[in-house]
């Protein structure tokens, strides 16, 4: 996939997942659905109804993605790493437990629902022992969801490339606070010299900052606000808890009657302006 099209998809990229994430599900958990269906006719008529599999299996799909977040959530918090070792592991079992307890109770929510509106009643049987037999897989589908974030957040990062910034002076004659005139981004095997002043805007993505250039994407492992310290001298603002934008990039801004306000950049892109950052944003424009 080519740098155009990593922007293209980083644009939706949620969306892609999510909508990756749930077709995997589904053609899964209707393979399990089909199964149960089958297996219960091996040796005579079944004594489930048709729908009641369907019935067992999306209800589980459907809690799946609504606590699926939580798991995403302590995957990007608490990543692998070799110290405290420990500790992250008593994290992550607390975080699997509250994982089975949301999807187990949703799943019972639903499906003790869509039984009473069929007329019928939904028994989810001895709960410590369904508990149990629900945690086990329920753990096993944690550790995989973790590993894959893991492996897709990694694979990700390093197709997409990952920039550095670096300061046109040579180390000796560089001061300490040497605004950077370029970034160095790694992909692969190859590395890309782009300058800072080609920066239209910046996101904050986690432990990154998405740093959007002529359509690109380049991650950047660093805070928004780290980052600006560096750059605000260059030309740069925050202007949102989550955006940050080059002066030289903006076309024009409107304001709302609420406080808050849209900049729209050069390149069609538009950023919300938060009232939070307004006065800040209005005083450095009159510096620049």
């Amino acid at each position: 996939m080519g740098q155009r099209g990593f922007a293209a998809f980083e644009r939706h990229r949620r969306l892609y997942l999510w909508l990756g994430i749930g077709l995997y599900l589904l053609v899964g958990n209707s393979i399990n659905a089909t199964s149960v269906w089958m297996e219960a006719g091996r040796h005579g008529p079944a004594q489930i109804a048709l729908w009641e599999p369907f019935c067992w299996e999306y209800t589980s799909l459907v809690a799946t993605l609504m606590v699926l977040p939580l798991l995403f959530f302590m995957a990007r918090r608490h990543p692998p790493r070799l110290e405290r070792l420990g500790a992250l592991l008593l994290v992550h079992l607390a975080a699997s437990l509250v994982f089975s307890l949301a999807h187990v109770g949703l799943m019972v929510a639903f499906r003790k629902g869509i039984y009473s509106l069929a007329g019928g009643h939904y028994d989810f049987g001895d709960w410590p022992r369904e508990l149990l037999y629900e945690y086990r897989k329920d753990a096993w589908g944690y550790l995989c969801w973790y590993l894959a974030y893991q492996l897709f957040d990694a694979i990700y990062r390093r197709l997409k490339g990952e920039a550095a910034l670096i300061a046109d002076a040579a180390p000796e004659d560089r001061a300490a606070d040497a605004l950077p005139q370029h970034l160095l981004v790694r992909k692969l095997d190859k590395e890309y010299l782009v300058k800072v002043a080609d920066i239209q805007w910046m996101e904050a993505a986690g432990n990154y900052v998405n740093l959007h250039s002529q359509g690109r994407i380049y991650p950047l492992r660093a805070t928004l606000g780290k980052l600006l310290a560096q750059l605000a001298p260059a030309g740069f603002s925050r202007v949102h808890r989550s955006f940050a934008v080059n002066h030289k990039a903006i076309d024009h801004i409107r304001y709302q009657p609420s406080g808050d306000g849209e900049i729209t950049l050069k390149g069609g892109q538009v950023l919300n302006l938060s009232r939070r950052y307004k006065d800040d944003f209005k005083a450095s424009l009159g510096q620049a």
